[in-house]
């Protein structure tokens, strides 16, 4: 399914849909930025496990003087005695040559964490659009009930000069263009109390959005039509979850590869490598070193076990998650088979009362019927519209959230 938005109201005024409510809300809910940061973050982290690939070089110097030094117990003609005090300034260099692959691993490792942790933002902006349905319905159910008040408030007005007409010629009782002015005052309040609701639900969308809306926006009654399924943000999180658990797995079995570094020292000191030359000489020192842990005691395995418990963990969340969405659903759609059949009510209900008010008018104007009798069919007419419009409000809320549970 997808949306399309056809204006209830056709005004110079400023209009809204309620797909650009999703998309302020995406575009500017402070949530929303972290998406970016995330991957800058995550390039960073990327980039310093590609320079763990570069030679290390260490720069050491160091003077000390020691209470005890190798002795010969004769002289030995052309060697002296070993000093006490010596000096050495050394740089060390050091390679990776290989590490299992520890290093690619890691950085599809970090990719994968990114990917979740960014997939848990769009989570947590999906689960704000529920609220602007909860604002954004709320909002148009307020200007169908306005406009309802308007219509019945011309109307009233229209039968105020009709009763100061019989008044004037004895046909209708004073007191009736009283009753009539006292429900236009009624009405008015009723406006009163709906724009005041409507200023605080406007604010509350423009707040969620980080958007100002005028308070005479008039809002789109949207409407359905199909299209391809789109899968729930949730139900990819999930599956990102097992992926990084899976990568996890494949770092742990690297680990265990054996490791080969190159390495080199290049120094001056007193003594050098000659101990036995008491003088300042350089000196250097290459080799190849290899490391290889052959018992663990069986932690890696211990560890992969850890990971795939937790994929199961995972497994259950999303089943627990899928359950409750369809039962969500089923309520959803049980709830809009219940307004297709008050709307059918409705419309009859309406026809019927639309005939009652217009005998009831003939009746109050050949003095059958007192005003106040007319006033109640009125308002028996206008709550029948009201309950039409709320029920059609309610539809479309109701398909509203039936594409949010469906990921649509």
């Amino acid at each position: 399914m997808y949306l399309i938005f056809i204006p209830i109201i056709s005004y110079a005024q400023q209009n809204l849909t309620l797909e650009e409510c999703y998309n302020l809300v995406v575009k500017n809910y402070p949530l929303a930025k972290q998406t970016q940061l995330l991957q800058l973050k995550s390039d960073h982290e990327i980039e310093s496990l590609n320079i763990s690939k570069l030679p290390k070089i260490d720069l050491n110097a160091q003077a000390t003087y020691q209470s005890d030094v190798i002795g010969f117990p004769i002289a030995i003609p052309g060697i002296s005695p070993i000093n006490k005090d010596q000096y050495r300034a050394t740089v060390d260099v050091n390679q990776l040559i290989y590490n299992g692959g520890m290093i690619e691993a890691n950085a599809t490792l970090k990719q994968a964490q990114t990917k979740t942790q960014q997939q848990q933002v769009e989570v947590s902006l999906y689960q704000l659009k529920s609220r602007i349905n909860q604002y954004y319905f709320g909002i148009l159910l307020l200007q169908e009930k306005k406009s309802l008040l308007i219509s019945k408030n011309k109307l009233l007005l229209s039968k105020v000069k009709e009763v100061q007409s019989g008044v004037k010629f004895g046909a209708i009782l004073p007191a009736s263009e009283l009753i009539l002015e006292a429900e236009i005052l009624k009405i008015k309040q009723q406006i009163t109390e709906i724009q005041f609701e409507n200023t605080k639900m406007i604010q509350n969308l423009s707040e969620l959005t980080f958007t100002q809306f005028e308070l005479d926006i008039v809002l789109a009654q949207p409407q359905f039509i199909h299209q391809s399924v789109v899968v729930r943000p949730e139900i990819i999180f999930y599956d990102l979850q097992n992926q990084q658990i899976d990568l996890t797995k494949n770092t742990l079995v690297k680990s265990t590869r054996p490791k080969i570094n190159a390495f080199g020292q290049g120094g001056y000191g007193n003594p050098g490598l000659n101990m036995l030359d008491n003088s300042f000489q350089p000196f250097f020192v290459i080799g190849v070193k290899a490391n290889w842990n052959i018992l663990d005691w069986g932690k890696n395995k211990t560890d992969q076990k850890v990971l795939e418990i937790s994929k199961a963990i995972i497994g259950t969340e999303k089943e627990t998650f899928e359950l409750n969405n369809k039962m969500q659903l089923q309520e959803m759609e049980s709830d809009m088979n219940k307004m297709k059949q008050l709307l059918q009510t409705d419309d009859e209900v309406i026809v019927i009362r639309e005939k009652i008010l217009a005998s009831a008018n003939a009746q109050m104007k050949n003095g059958v019927i007192t005003t106040s009798e007319y006033l109640v069919e009125v308002t028996n007419l206008f709550e029948a519209k009201n309950s039409l419009k709320t029920h059609q409000v309610q539809m479309a809320a109701a398909k509203a959230n039936v594409e949010l549970i469906k990921g649509r």
